[in-house]
């Protein structure tokens, strides 16, 4: 198998366990999932060069943008997985891990605190949520679990694909 497969496929596997997570996370806490939609929406209005919104949640609903949103966190997730490969190489690809994959996906919060956040009307680091401290935290345990699930996901591809 290819490098790039095996990044692709740890990629999407670590966005699914993100996405398990979600899951778990609301039925044990009551906190919803992210809502792909919106993230959608913000996208869909960068073609009309719009990358910034008061809040995205009054923004005119885009044709679409629920598909757009999973797309992009899908292609997101993959290209952290290209960024771990890319700075770990083929020893890591042959023999994971967890300390890079969880330092990175620990990393990518600053994604959305510095960019995805601020241009949605959540201000930098949420800021301008009802409870910042809150938000801020989940986002730091969605991304080391993202980080988790590039680990579980490499060692999993290795032991049924790589067969």
């Amino acid at each position: 198998m290819s490098s790039i497969i095996f990044t692709i496929l740890i990629g999407i596997g670590a966005t699914l366990v993100m996405d398990l997570w979600s899951l778990l996370r609301k039925s044990l806490f009551g906190l919803h999932p992210t809502n792909w939609g919106l993230v959608g929406r913000w996208i869909a209005y960068m073609k009309q060069g719009k990358f910034r919104h008061k809040t995205i949640t009054d923004a005119e609903p885009i044709s679409g943008e629920q598909l757009i949103g999973w797309l992009a966190h899908y292609v997101i997730g993959i290209g952290y997985a290209v960024l771990l490969i890319a700075v770990c190489g083929q020893p890591w690809i042959n023999k994971p891990t967890l300390a890079p994959a969880l330092i990175l996906g620990i990393v990518t919060v600053i994604a959305p605190f510095f960019i995805l956040q601020p241009g949605m009307g959540a201000g930098i680091a949420a800021s301008r949520t009802p409870n910042p401290n809150s938000t801020r935290l989940h986002n730091l345990i969605n991304h080391a679990v993202f980080g988790l699930g590039l680990f579980l996901s490499a060692l999993v591809v290795k032991s049924f694909v790589l067969r």
